[in-house]
């Protein structure tokens, strides 16, 4: 945002109109990519690039935070949270995803829902007004001191819980594969050890 600021004004609003439509396509077509597609990894990668394409959105808005939390937390973090736990838990990381039917029915129920209260909010809401001065920024510093001050325990914790859910995870696929594996490979492949140690 500060290179568009330093550049022509009508020149500098009209960079903004694109990245816009840049980052707004790359977020409602990737997340239509999440909802369309049926192989998990693929669902994981469109993931990224909705998160991606809403960070966008933040930085276009001068809410540099929001983009950098939304970038390394969520795309960074919880992302690859999601795909060791794809990983782990399934038995092929090309596993497809099968809903039911009613499983469909409720997703579309609950988005037209969504989308109608959405549109309705949009239409009541009066978007003329005096815009927003973004001159002064925010106090990014104060908000570095809040997390790592008076809510690092909250901040901690949550970290810690999810390293839970990935011990939890590995511990569930490794559970799942024994009780696959049939009793007569158990046998030959302890047999091989004994004979290579």
């Amino acid at each position: 945002m500060f290179l568009l600021s330093q550049t022509d004004p009508t020149q500098s609003q009209a960079i903004t109109s694109v990245l816009f439509y840049i980052f707004a396509i790359m977020a409602g077509g990737s997340a239509l990519g999440v909802v369309l597609t049926r192989n998990i990894v693929r669902m994981a990668v469109f993931l990224l690039f909705t998160l991606v394409g809403a960070a966008g959105l933040y930085f276009l808005l001068s809410a540099e935070f929001l983009a950098a939390v939304q970038l390394v937390v969520y795309a960074g973090g919880t992302l690859i949270l999601i795909v060791f736990g794809v990983m782990l838990t399934s038995k092929s990381p090309f596993s497809r995803f099968e809903p039911k039917l009613g499983e469909v029915i409720v997703a579309l129920s609950l988005g037209l829902i969504l989308l109608f209260a959405l549109v309705m909010g949009m239409m009541r809401t009066s978007f003329a007004g005096e815009p927003l001065d973004t001159t002064g920024g925010y106090p990014v510093g104060r908000l570095g001191q809040a997390l790592l001050g008076d809510y690092l325990i909250p901040f901690e914790l949550s970290s810690v819980l999810l390293l839970v859910v990935m011990i939890g995870a590995a511990y569930l696929a490794k559970g799942r594969r024994r009780e696959v594996e049939p009793e007569g490979l158990r046998r030959t492949a302890s047999a091989a050890m004994r004979r290579w140690s």
